[in-house]
């Protein structure tokens, strides 16, 4: 495993973070989800060094980010947990998702979720969302998790957390109605 600064992860994940926040002009109750491979930000490949330590900060970061700004965070598993989310149950029941049963591990689930379970003051598992806006740290695909119409984003600054590939997005509307419609 490759040497990484707690730190950079941190500030960069919340710089990343701020950055889609306001791209997407997100509010209150937005839903952000977050897929994250901790294996890849240490510098290994997806799924064979999974790392509860950074998945405890990335967990605290995320939350603490969605704190502040009022979002809700949602926690990618991986394919194991059939990448179910870890959420608020509060916000699951009112967005009406189906929930399942089991508890995320860092080798059955992934490390960021299972930090997150431990975090949340009442975590559930949502079989599937539509999230508002999403960060795909290390390739874990959240895409089958945003509202369509998905837009990518990327950051000059920001174009990894560790050792991961970083890719945002944030759903816009749906635009209808063909030529004689006025969006604005």
């Amino acid at each position: 495993m490759s040497e990484i600064d707690p730190e950079k992860i941190s500030a960069d994940l919340t710089a990343a973070m701020r950055y889609l926040f306001e791209k997407a002009e997100l509010e209150a109750g937005s839903q952000l989800v977050v897929g994250c491979s901790t294996s890849e930000i240490c510098g290994a490949q997806i799924g064979k060094e999974s790392s509860p330590e950074i998945g405890t900060l990335v967990a605290k970061t995320v939350i603490r980010f969605c704190e502040e700004y009022r979002l809700v965070p949602c926690f990618q598993c991986c394919e194991h947990l059939n990448r179910s989310l870890v959420m608020p149950k509060k916000e699951a029941k009112t967005s009406g998702y189906t929930l399942v049963r089991a508890v995320p591990q860092p080798k059955a689930g992934g490390s960021v979720p299972a930090a997150a379970w431990k975090m949340l003051e009442e975590p559930c598992l949502a079989a599937h969302i539509q999230a508002d806006a999403g960060l795909d740290i290390g390739d874990t695909l959240i895409g089958m998790h945003l509202r369509p119409v998905a837009v990518p984003l990327r950051m000059k600054e920001v174009k990894r957390i560790g050792f991961a590939n970083l890719v945002m997005a944030w759903s816009r509307l749906p635009y209808i109605g063909g030529e004689r419609a006025k969006y604005e």
